[in-house]
């Protein structure tokens, strides 16, 4: 474990880092396991991305971390990520051929040498994918990423906000397919892609939202990365000690606790390439509803609304503190519920426009953390 590299508290982030943080395949368990809790309950199997990750890194060595802001300006930044149904990659699993194949072939269209790899969203396997190319590569990894957790459709991450193009693209499958996509918008590069990725199976890899150092400087959310891993450690050490996993997650992730008990009910299926359903937990504090496209998006505690888009919706396992995605939701879990504060430019009005709960359909306003019926 690179202790230096992931500080145990924000003021321990001053501390000069090592020449060379890497992040190796003993940082592997923990990075996965906070990644799908920043996940949200969607971006795939975290178990996953791990064994694609340690396979990679046994062959080709550790991955060198470089934080946003240590980018030159200069850098060919290339985020690489996995689209579709996370409950399809369970069977139709990624090779990291795929990976590096997908950001080859988006630098061999770009014409440009890329200098580093990037995750687009710090959430399940595709925070361990990205980890796989880079290894696969030879290339840094910058300790950072688009969203800070996850959301279901590729115009929903911060850069292209900001204005960063989400094309040119690339796109490739386990059978080989690959094309490059160059789209006017962000959206009919997702709904172009999602169309492909249907035909592909349901699941595909990306490389997306090319951009500079100096883009990546400013779009990025630096950290999160680090935080995943704090988040992993976190929760082994709770449980090593017989503490309370669960409040060692809402610790590191400045959450609370929405609720607590038992999963009575999941509806799930898989239709236009995302996962899709509602969970129901029944406790001593009455019954909670979970809706959820990949990710969960609204949160309601008998009946009213207490958290929405943008900000985290986690569910973890109550006894261990293990993230539990949406596709492994069962009948009689005992799960908690935790709400997290997003980054705070998720609340901005360009951003509810892509990411709050009336773009996905629900008729109400954002609900944050810790203000049920209040509003972004």
């Amino acid at each position: 474990m690179n202790a230096a590299w992931f500080p145990e508290s924000p003021a321990a982030s001053v501390i000069a880092p090592p020449v060379r943080p890497v992040l190796d395949v003993e940082d592997m368990p923990d990075l996965a396991r906070g990644a799908a809790v920043l996940g949200t309950g969607g971006g795939g199997d975290p178990y996953l991305g791990r064994l694609l990750a340690e396979q990679a890194l046994r062959e080709h060595g550790p991955v060198p971390l470089v934080r946003p802001e240590d980018l030159p300006d200069d850098a060919c930044v290339l985020p690489v990520a996995q689209m579709g149904a996370p409950t399809v990659s369970v069977e139709k699993l990624p090779a990291y051929a795929e990976i590096g194949r997908a950001v080859t072939t988006l630098a061999e269209h770009l014409g440009r040498t890329p200098t580093h790899v990037a995750c687009i969203e710090a959430g399940g396997i595709n925070s361990t994918l990205p980890v796989a190319g880079a290894a696969l590569l030879g290339l840094p990894l910058v300790d950072g990423d688009g969203m800070g957790r996850a959301f279901p459709e590729l115009q929903m991450v911060l850069p292209g906000i900001a204005g960063v193009p989400a094309t040119p693209m690339s796109i490739t499958d386990e059978q080989g397919n690959t094309g490059v996509l160059t789209c006017p918008t962000a959206k009919w590069a997702e709904d172009l892609a999602r169309s492909m990725t249907i035909t592909m199976g349901c699941t595909a890899i990306i490389a997306n939202y090319p951009m500079t150092g100096a883009q990546a400087r400013e779009t990025l959310i630096g950290g999160t990365l680090g935080l995943c891993v704090r988040i992993g450690r976190a929760i082994a050490a709770a449980r090593a000690g017989l503490d309370d996993p669960v409040a060692a997650v809402a610790t590191e992730t400045g959450g609370t606790v929405l609720h607590t008990g038992k999963v009575v009910d999941v509806a799930r299926r898989t239709t236009t390439g995302f996962a899709r359903g509602e969970a129901r937990i029944t406790g001593d504090g009455g019954d909670c509803l979970l809706r959820f496209q990949n990710e969960h998006l609204l949160a309601e505690v008998d009946g009213r609304i207490v958290t929405t888009t943008p900000d985290l919706i986690m569910v973890l396992d109550t006894a261990t503190g293990e993230p539990v995605t949406t596709e492994a939701l069962r009948f009689g879990h005992r799960v908690s519920v935790l709400g997290a504060p997003a980054d705070p430019r998720w609340h901005t009005p360009a951003a509810l426009a892509v990411v709050g709960p009336r773009y996905f359909g629900y008729d109400t306003d954002p609900v944050r953390v810790g203000a049920p019926g209040g509003t972004a």
